[in-house]
């Protein structure tokens, strides 16, 4: 089959999903089946290989986010019945205000907590994103979707020790400490400058509760809509945290949740920090060189929110006792299987993606001359990067695969190599869609439409992409 016929395949196949998703109004695992199996039969993998790689692939990302998932999901909705969500949500207005919040959520993400495991970030995340949403009004759920995805995502292809920065240092022999000095202006910039643009965009009308928000109500309605409807869809349990009541879903009051023995603010958000400090610890041991069984073992994000877990399970059952306790599990457990269903066949997806050799292809369309000035240098990194990305639905997989493109021809750029890895990384970010299983995360954890996450998650990648593009740009220009 042509390279032309490869790519157009691949373009029909993600442009059905997304048809048939908001237009059809066809359920997004239905959908992906369907743009999957097109894919693998149109690009000439035949019957049995695509549907053995569609298994293969929905068996990968269950093997590498199926636990993340779960447990994250399960300490979410205990933190929230134990209203320690609530409270350090009512902490945070009190000392920033609800205008505040949002860009102060992205900074931390992306500044202070950049993770190697992006997926770990949104399920601890993805609550208090909730829970926040209703104190900033009608646009609430769709700016803290944003700012999560920049804080985030940002943090990914720009701060070490993001998978996306530490991949293209690697592959481009940037020394970790450069990237982290050049990284971490770039980072803080472009996630504060996203969210203050895209939240103009919201106020402009750009955000539709009623079609991109799933639990939709009025703003005084929807603590009530959210609750009442935990049961249908299970959305409000990402962990149940769809509303800013302290109450907890499942229909508890507002004064049991606030029992006398309910755990000080500072203990009940232990098994958040505790796995962000053992994965973070784990992370920086590495890339400074230091290995060991042991470290690799604590660092390890599965035994991390595991910890994260049994540390939230047994301060629940002393807080709430053994029945409440087990009911704010059930819930995470019914929310589960749903977002790990459309998470897994994301990854089916993108594994028959990878079967196309579309990377191949791609990867032959660039090529760089000897002396290219600095600016269109960066432009020409940033382009192959968000190529790949679109195409491929991997941010990791589209930064190395650009670094390595990128990386024999870096004598012939006119750039320092800091500024052409940041350049990759900015494109690398360029609109995650719906061949990420990402995507479908994000989407169930914040309960939002497929309509919802193009806008907040999608639409602010590719506005965060286009951002620190400038910001690069003009880098180049001094560097």
């Amino acid at each position: 089959m042509t390279d032309s016929l490869i790519v157009l395949h691949t373009a029909v196949a993600i442009l059905g999903i997304v048809l048939l998703i908001l237009w059809a109004g066809v359920e997004p695992v239905i959908a992906l089946v369907i743009g999957s199996i097109y894919l693998g039969l149109a690009a000439g993998l035949g019957f049995e290989k695509t549907i053995s790689t569609f298994a293969q692939g929905f068996g990968d990302i269950m093997a590498e986010v199926g636990l993340l998932i779960g447990f994250g999901v399960l300490l979410g909705s205990l933190l929230f019945s134990m209203g320690a969500l609530q409270k350090l949500v009512e902490l945070l207005l009190r000392l920033l205000g609800p205008r505040r919040l949002p860009y102060a959520l992205a900074s931390v993400l992306s500044t202070i907590f950049p993770s190697i495991y992006v997926d770990v970030q949104l399920v601890l995340a993805a609550p208090l994103a909730r829970s926040a949403a209703p104190s900033l009004g009608r646009n609430g759920i769709g700016m803290m979707g944003g700012s999560l995805t920049a804080g985030i995502l940002v943090g990914y292809v720009f701060v070490i020790p993001g998978l996306g920065t530490v991949s293209i240092a690697g592959l481009l022999g940037v020394p970790l400490g450069n990237m982290l000095l050049y990284g971490f202006g770039v980072g803080l910039v472009t996630a504060v400058l996203t969210v203050l643009l895209y939240g103009q965009l919201l106020r402009m009308g750009f955000w539709n509760p009623a079609k991109d928000e799933l639990e939709h109500a009025g703003v005084g309605e929807k603590e009530e809509a959210v609750h009442a409807g935990a049961d249908r869809s299970g959305h409000a349990a990402a962990a149940g945290a769809g509303g800013g009541s302290a109450a907890a879903s499942g229909g508890a009051s507002g004064a049991e949740t606030e029992s006398p023995r309910t755990p000080a603010l500072a203990v009940s958000l232990l098994p958040i920090l505790v796995p962000l400090v053992m994965i973070a610890a784990g992370a920086i041991a590495e890339a400074a060189g230091a290995k060991s069984p042991a470290i690799a073992f604590f660092g390890d994000p599965v035994l991390a929110l595991f910890i994260g877990l049994l540390g939230a399970y047994l301060l629940a059952r002393r807080a709430m006792g053994n029945q409440r306790t087990n009911e704010a599990l059930n819930e995470g457990l019914n929310t589960t299987g749903q977002i790990l269903l459309v998470t897994g066949v994301g990854g089916s997806l993108g594994a028959i993606i990878g079967e196309t050799a579309l990377e191949d292809v791609l990867a032959g369309l660039f090529s760089a001359e000897s002396g290219t000035p600095a600016l269109v240098a960066v432009l020409l990194a940033w382009l192959i990067a968000a190529v790949l990305h679109l195409a491929i639905g991997s941010i990791s997989v589209a930064a190395i695969t650009a670094a390595g493109i990128l990386a024999p021809i870096m004598g012939g750029l006119d750039l320092p190599h800091e500024v052409l890895g940041l350049a990759i990384g900015a494109g690398a970010l360029f609109a995650l869609h719906v061949n990420s299983n990402f995507f479908w995360m994000f989407q169930t954890l914040l309960g939002v439409t497929t309509q919802g996450a193009l806008k907040a998650l999608t639409f602010v990648t590719a506005l965060a992409s286009v951002v620190s593009l400038v910001i690069v740009a003009g880098i180049s220009l001094v560097a």
